[in-house]
């Protein structure tokens, strides 16, 4: 009778790990199919709020230029990097997930 029942046991058991196992690898698949599906809006957003701080960052500078502020250059430079870095953070978001 113990034996019979250990038998049973370990067929249910093992049934049951094979059947989480199956969930948990459809799980991740389903997870990374979602999440590409993420990433190019995203990318695409990153892009779009660099090109609007862009445009804002080159009319403070042209009023700056205007003014005959001394700083120019300075402001020139600190609006270009965060463009620079807004478009580099969207190339690389596309890149690092393959999409």
């Amino acid at each position: 009778m113990k034996k019979i029942q250990s038998i049973i046991f370990l067929s249910v058991f093992y049934g049951s790990n094979n059947l989480l196992w199956a969930q948990g690898a459809t799980g991740i698949t389903t997870a990374t199919t979602e999440l590409k599906t993420y990433i190019d809006p995203v990318a695409s957003l990153i892009l779009i709020i660099g090109a609007v701080v862009g445009l804002i960052g080159g009319v403070r500078v042209y009023i700056k230029w205007n003014s005959g502020d001394q700083d120019v250059q300075k402001s020139i430079m600190g609006w270009f990097g965060s463009c620079l870095f807004l478009v580099l953070v969207g190339t690389v978001i596309k890149a690092f997930f393959s999409v």
